[in-house]
């Protein structure tokens, strides 16, 4: 071969060398970031090329599909949306995913590792590929109890409900809410309906899963969680002896008398009589006597400082380190910097009434591939145990008497015993807004086992200030709850 033609051969070796060097670049190591990219419209039109599959509730699917005219042939639809939002979240062509629709990507669209052998078959037979389920642990009936009872109120709100012995969402209920229908899509429609969303154009800020992402500051529920760390760290004895509770009593390092609301028996009470008529004095004394280490130690077996995800990510629930003597008083009554998610204070209350150990919440029973046959499935697991089974009877015996015969008796269920705590927070510099509203409370069964417990907080701006009450305003619907779960296990 003459010099110019071996020239000319390994320039064009070199070409090719350097398309293939580039072509499996492309292919292997920038794969995954094109991918990605948002500016790829072929993985988008892939991903909506064929329905997803459904999020299940009691068997039933709660979402669906319809078709569209655009280059996505599919959009995702939701039955009861609003109802059913703070669980699934959503799925929009022009918006993302959120929640279950987000973590659970992979299923729902069939695209899962775990569903490789199914699509690749389907790619030799020519099946379309198909989204496998996601199976909920949530109860219909007890979900619509929740959320109807927070719509007739009309106002700010949300709802937890848990089995105690499994750790299982039963109800996961906030309003205002959203339909994610109105925004699966990409045409104009569903950009303007997004917008209305927003909470610069919506104060209300509806897409704000008020479950698990808001924290409220618990007021007297906190109560319970008080008394469970006097039990367990030798503060106090039994339901029925008399505290060291003084009337009126001054706050450590301060002038300040700590104040009940009204003229209610609260001067050297017993743990039982305090937490039925909701005693500032006892309560915050017992957590001075506590003190900030073991008061944060049993929060923190409750689940406090710690994002919980379920899968979903909830807030992380507060009570402070580090703090002052009469600071660790009004943060042992639910006040100061004390703030809890709806779920994790039905998480304290399950707890208390598993007899003392606290279960993981959940809100995915199973993953389904689309025959229906189960990839994974969740088993419950324990997550700590914050109290023993004896001082959790105490406490159970204490709630009892508050909705028998104290602040909790809107909650009470013929044939059933209820046991709950009521909570009134204060809101606002110098207590200055409307308060928040809470219920806490379960249900147990003639076996001594309790199927459900429920947390609830409503915050009213326009209601009158003295109608506000967790008793009045939270209870009623924890027992419309209580009782949707009950009868659906007859």
């Amino acid at each position: 071969m003459n010099k110019p033609l071996r020239r000319i051969a390994i320039f064009c070796g070199l070409l090719v060398l350097t398309l293939l060097i580039r072509d499996n670049w492309l292919q292997y190591v920038q794969a995954d970031d094109l991918k990605e990219d948002e500016h790829n419209r072929r993985v988008a039109i892939e991903r909506y090329a064929s329905p997803r599959g459904d999020i299940i509730v009691d068997g039933k699917a709660i979402t669906g599909h319809a078709t569209t005219d655009g280059d996505f042939k599919y959009k995702r639809t939701y039955k009861d949306g609003a109802m059913w939002a703070p669980v699934t979240g959503y799925v929009s062509q022009a918006f993302g995913a959120t929640q279950i629709e987000s973590i659970d990507d992979g299923i729902l669209t069939g695209n899962d590792d775990r569903l490789f052998f199914r699509n690749t078959l389907d790619m030799v037979t020519g099946k379309k590929r198909e989204g496998g389920n996601v199976v909920t642990t949530l109860n219909s009936a007890a979900q619509k109890a929740a959320y109807d009872g927070l719509e007739k109120q009309g106002a700010k709100g949300a709802v937890v409900a848990l089995e105690p012995s499994t750790g299982k969402i039963l109800s996961m209920a906030s309003y205002p809410s959203y339909d994610p229908t109105a925004i699966a899509g990409s045409n104009d429609a569903a950009g303007e309906a997004w917008n209305k969303l927003q909470k610069k154009n919506n104060p209300d800020d509806p897409m704000l899963n008020r479950a698990l992402r808001e924290v409220y500051p618990p007021g007297s529920t906190f109560k319970v969680l008080t008394a469970a760390a006097a039990l367990e760290h030798g503060k106090a004895d039994s339901a029925d002896e008399k505290t060291d509770s003084p009337l009126p009593w001054t706050m450590p390092g301060t002038s300040t008398e700590l104040k009940n609301e009204g003229n209610i028996p609260c001067e050297n009470a017993t743990l039982r009589e305090a937490l039925r008529v909701s005693c500032n004095t006892v309560f915050g004394k017992l957590g001075y006597d506590v003190g900030n280490d073991a008061m944060l130690e049993t929060a923190k077996k409750f689940g406090f400082t710690e994002e919980q995800f379920v899968p979903v990510r909830s807030s992380a629930s507060v009570f402070s380190d580090g703090m002052n003597d009469s600071q660790v008083a009004l943060s042992s009554i639910g006040q100061f910097n004390t703030a809890a998610t709806p779920l994790q204070m039905a998480m304290v209350t399950s707890a208390i009434a598993n007899n003392g150990t606290l279960m993981k919440p959940y809100m995915v029973d199973e993953l389904q591939a689309p025959n229906l046959d189960t990839i994974e499935k969740t088993d419950p697991e324990e997550m700590s145990e914050p109290l023993s089974a004896d001082n959790a009877q105490i406490l159970q015996s204490m709630m009892e008497t508050v909705v028998e015969d104290g602040t909790g008796t809107n909650a009470q269920i013929d044939g059933v015993t209820v046991g709950g705590k009521t909570g009134t927070a204060q809101h606002g510099v110098d207590n200055s807004e409307n308060p928040y509203a809470w219920f806490i409370s379960y249900a147990k069964g003639e076996d001594g086992s309790a199927p459900v417990a429920v947390a609830v907080v409503i915050e009213d701006e326009n209601a009158v200030r003295d109608d506000i009450s967790g008793g009045g305003l939270a209870a009623p619907i924890a027992k419309n709850v209580m009782e949707a779960v009950i009868d659906s296990k007859k």
